[in-house]
């Protein structure tokens, strides 16, 4: 049995770690998530120093970090913007799509993988992670920025299509029946289309329900709440971080302010817990191998979603350094990709599949919020110029 109190020892030492590591990107003026990817890269299996705290245990926080992300930025929207913002940005998740599922399809078949793994890495490059974002979005204060709504909406169509894309991936790669894969696909989007009718319809009289003087009733009311529909949400072939943000698009009005204050804190310690979980899952053993290829992959990749964001925004009507900005912000890639990956990994289908997602991801996860811190001053450096030369 591990000692407790080692454990107790070093998961206080990790988390002092990331308050240091936040005390220097708020000194450097950038996002800390590059500094707990590293960390946990550092700390992992093969890393510098392998930490042995329960592997269990920081799996359940960091599970608990994409929830309260993606749970709070359903806070940020009402039933009636989520609707409007979905029916305008189909076209655009259409073209996200298109742009973004196929690189990694076409580099699967040219590395002379099977169909199915050429799919499943399709699915590693095409879907953003929205716990990066969300977390990207708030240390930037951009949550109210005019292209916020186009991001969201982007990442909830893509988020909507992994209900459709998990089970049938799933089930394939078990080898059972197409009409098992139909059966889990129906009974993920009913779910989803349940949810969502209730935050529109009932999101005003579900908070009056939850309202309460207490803070602490509050508290815990939303928390319990968002834990209790992730997990019905999960159970029912629907992502927990979608459970989540539309849990939050149900609480309306002040509860949502009030809630946003007294989770944010929480928010902030278990997504950190996610980060470095995420770093500490790859061993940097693996990556030298696959670096080259993950690296090129993830430009060529950025390049398509700064592409998807650009379209996307400036079809509704944001001026071209807002387009940039959604652009930018979509180039994260995250939890998602990895679970995709790790569908492959378990089924023994590819032995470069986990390396090389695990690599790609760890670049785009870093490079996705530098590019979305800086991408506001490399514009406008490049217009002045322009402007200066003509």
């Amino acid at each position: 049995m591990e000692d407790i109190s080692l454990i107790f020892i070093e998961l206080g030492a990790a988390i002092i770690g990331l308050a240091l590591l936040t005390r220097l990107a708020s000194r450097l003026g950038f996002s800390a998530i590059p500094l707990y990817l590293l960390a946990g890269l550092a700390f992992g299996n093969g890393g510098i120093l392998p930490l042995q705290f329960s592997e269990d245990f920081v799996h359940i926080g960091a599970e608990i970090g994409v929830i309260l992300l993606l749970f709070m930025l359903g806070l940020e929207y009402s039933g009636e913007e989520l609707g409007e913002n979905l029916r305008s940005g189909f076209p655009a998740g259409i073209v996200d799509f298109l742009l973004n599922f196929p690189p990694g399809l076409i580099l699967g078949f040219l590395l002379g993988w099977s169909p199915l793994a050429a799919v499943l890495l399709g699915g590693v490059t095409y879907i953003s992670s929205s716990g990066v974002i969300a977390k990207v979005l708030s240390e930037l204060g951009r949550m109210n920025n005019r292209e916020t709504p186009t991001i969201i909406s982007i990442l909830v169509l893509e988020d909507l299509i992994m209900a459709v894309y998990l089970p049938i991936v799933a089930v394939l790669l078990i080898g059972q029946e197409i009409s098992q894969a139909v059966l889990s696909v129906s009974i993920a989007l009913a779910t989803v289309g349940t949810v969502l009718f209730v935050a529109v319809k009932y999101g005003k009289k579900f908070s009056k329900l939850i309202a309460h003087q207490s803070d602490e009733v509050i508290l815990l009311t939303t928390f319990g709440l968002m834990l209790f529909v992730a997990g019905m949400a999960q159970s029912l072939q629907v992502s927990a971080a979608i459970g989540a943000f539309l849990m939050g698009i149900a609480i309306s009005d002040s509860i949502a302010e009030r809630t946003h204050k007294l989770l944010g804190p929480s928010r902030d310690l278990f997504a950190a817990i996610f980060f470095l979980f995420f770093g500490l899952q790859i061993d940097p053993a693996s990556l030298p191998p696959v670096l080259l290829l993950a690296v090129s992959l993830g430009i060529f990749t950025t390049l398509t979603k700064i592409l998807t964001g650009w379209w996307a925004a400036r079809r509704a009507k944001t001026n071209p350094l807002e387009a940039f900005r959604a652009g930018a912000a979509l180039v994260a890639r995250g939890e998602f990709s990895i679970v995709i990956a790790g569908l492959g990994v378990s089924a023994g289908l590819e032995p470069q599949l986990g390396a090389l997602s695990a690599a790609y991801v760890l670049f785009l996860a870093i490079l996705g919020p530098i590019l979305a811190r800086f991408i506001e001053p490399i514009y406008l450096t490049f217009h002045k110029e322009k402007a200066t030369s003509s």
